[in-house]
């Protein structure tokens, strides 16, 4: 148990050390960005510029790999045990029964933002299941974490420590799961843990889902490296901010002229306002000094003396060209450091060719590829976890079972269909297999196909067995 309660000591300080980091990088994903740079002195007008100036770039980031990051099927290895072709497999089964065609898209958006994320695989009254758990909460150990796929200990945080109540978490080994209670990320003095029984796996039941991992076992996502030129383009837009607010109109000015007085009347009895008006006089301030009338001066109206002496005259308005084209090219740089087309940021397409289109979106294609990678394995290693837990023995063995993802590369439907045929007819591929092709087909659509196919089958057979059995009219006797 000492070994235990040390591996939770550390899970919570490896807790307590990236929670910083993890937490910048999700302000900056909802928005709540370093303000840009202004003088110490700025006013309640500049803090507003400042506060508009925020372009949250950071979801669009996540959500362009993410949303064509879709499981839509699983395809056992060779060795694993031949699933009826009338029946789903007990992998998709499973599933379909944790509601994954929806919280998929959580746990790879969740490991896109911080570098990584995770899912536990357990039994439940309803079965198997498998849910994710947020990085913020989330740590695992690895014996070697830039290589192994299973860590040998993992605990997320159920409840965080606040007021008199102490922080509950839940934490998992090889085989046994443990019930772990703490004061604070810190204070190790104070965590206890008390085992809760065996989770039924022959390993950890957490999987890591890492968007990128290096040979120190570090993970990093699509957010953290875009801080700094989000910042730049924050900064760039509060500047065109600034000058678009005080600069960029022209200043009419007049020289040689005095403004006008506000005046007030003078009555015949000085204490009587209701006697008799008999002139009027500069109104005075309260410094003694007469106070100028307000000049209302707008696009409609001009402005004329009667003294020749009096000039008049503007002052140019700043350009904003070049603080639109710093944003441009921030947004530019941007999509180049990111790997995502720029039309994707900048709303440009018109005059794009589709050789020009296809060309764009190349480097995105392939940042797509390497997270499918990833994000396949940790799948597979879900899907074999649950086999284990369901009793599955022959899928729980299966290492080369694989997810199929689906396709999101825009193609008529005529389009694939031809191609598919060819492919089918030119190289002797089965047509059969070749219906995992069809764009948009999911795994409950391909069973349905099979099993409509063996019906056809069989009525077919049976329209044959009827036909050999029925003898043919002109090889029968003539009745005399």
């Amino acid at each position: 148990m000492q070994a235990t309660l040390a591996s939770a000591r550390q899970l919570l300080n490896i807790l307590d050390r990236d929670l910083p980091r993890l937490q910048r990088i999700d302000a900056y994903v909802q928005g709540r960005h370093d303000g840009p740079y202004m003088p110490p002195q700025a006013d309640d007008e500049y803090r507003l510029l400042a506060k508009r100036a925020i372009s949250n770039w950071m979801p669009l980031l996540v959500g362009t790999p993410a949303q064509a990051l879709y499981v839509d099927s699983f395809r056992r290895g060779s060795t694993a045990t031949t699933q009826p072709a009338d029946q789903p497999l007990p992998e998709w089964r499973h599933w379909q029964n944790s509601r994954l065609d929806a919280r998929q898209t959580s746990i790879h958006r969740g490991a896109l933002a911080y570098g990584h994320a995770f899912t536990l695989t357990e039994k439940t009254a309803r079965g198997v299941r498998t849910k994710g758990l947020s990085p913020l909460r989330t740590a695992a150990l690895y014996e070697d974490p830039a290589n192994d796929d299973t860590p040998y200990v993992a605990l997320t945080v159920t409840r965080k420590p606040a007021d008199d109540l102490p922080g509950l978490a839940r934490m998992w080994d090889g085989s046994t799961e443990y019930r772990v209670a703490f004061v604070s990320y810190r204070d190790a003095d104070k965590v206890t843990v008390a085992q809760v029984g065996r989770h039924g796996a022959t390993e950890c039941p957490v999987t890591r889902f890492a968007a990128a991992v290096d040979l120190e076992g570090r993970t990093v996502g699509v957010v953290e490296p875009m801080i700094p030129l989000q910042n730049r383009i924050n900064q760039s837009v509060f500047d065109l901010l600034v000058a678009q607010t005080y600069g960029s109109f022209k200043v009419r000015w007049a020289t040689g002229m005095a403004p006008p007085l506000l005046m007030e009347p003078v009555h015949a009895a000085e204490n009587d306002p209701t006697s008799e008006v008999v002139d009027w006089r500069p109104k005075l301030g309260p410094d003694g000094r007469p106070i100028p009338a307000p000049i209302n001066i707008n696009a409609k109206r001009f402005l004329f003396a009667e003294d020749p002496e009096v000039k008049f005259g503007t002052l140019d308005e700043t350009p904003l060209a070049g603080f639109i084209a710093s944003i441009d090219m921030s947004i530019r740089h941007l999509s180049a450091v990111s790997q995502t087309p720029p039309h994707h940021l900048l709303g440009q397409i018109a005059n794009l060719s589709a050789e020009a289109l296809l060309a764009a979106e190349t480097a995105l294609s392939r940042k797509i590829e390497e997270f499918r990678r990833m994000f396949g394995e940790a799948w597979e290693r879900v899907f074999r976890l649950a086999a284990e837990l369901d009793g599955n023995t022959s899928s729980a063995q299966d290492l080369a079972g694989e997810v199929i993802w689906r396709d999101m590369e825009l193609k008529s439907l005529a389009q694939s269909a031809d191609g598919l045929g060819k492919l089918a007819e030119s190289l002797g591929i089965p047509k059969r297999g070749l219906w995992s092709r069809v764009p948009g087909v999911t795994r409950t659509e391909l069973d349905e196909w099979e099993r409509l196919r063996e019906e056809d089958d069989a009525e077919l057979q049976l329209a044959q067995a009827l036909n050999r059995a029925t003898p043919d009219p002109a090889s029968l006797p003539v009745a005399a």
